[in-house]
């Protein structure tokens, strides 16, 4: 596995969405879609807003693979799960809310509720 750039990261975290679409099994990728997107230090997380019954996510289930999209940024990656319990959440929880604070909080809330929680995913690029 390689790592994210310092350009890819800064682009990331200066960008408000990222497009990210699964990998199928037969290797062709899902439609893509936008979901929020932060890095933690070298790392990059997102979480599914509607928790585990969302498509994009349960899609992430089968290979663990996938392209992201954004500002700049186009990369394969590997999906790799984040347990509720690992320390880095409170860490990724504190970046949505700093870098979503313009939002209504009705929404930043969502990303921060324990369904949104449990699907944490580390992007790493492959």
């Amino acid at each position: 596995m390689t790592s994210w750039t310092p350009d890819e990261l800064r682009r990331i975290g200066a960008a408000d969405e990222l497009q990210i679409a699964p990998t199928r099994a037969d290797g062709t990728l899902r439609a893509p879609t936008t979901i929020w997107v932060v890095p933690d230090g070298d790392d990059v997380y997102v979480r599914a807003v509607y928790g585990t019954a969302s498509s994009w996510y349960r899609s992430t289930r089968a290979r663990h693979r996938g392209h992201v999209h954004t500002d700049g940024v186009d990369r394969d990656v590997t999906i790799t799960d984040v347990p509720d319990s690992d320390p880095v959440n409170t860490r990724i929880d504190a970046a949505y809310r700093t870098k979503y604070r313009q939002y209504d909080a009705t929404y930043v809330n969502m990303i921060l509720a324990p369904a949104a929680r449990a699907t944490t995913l580390k992007l790493t690029p492959s």
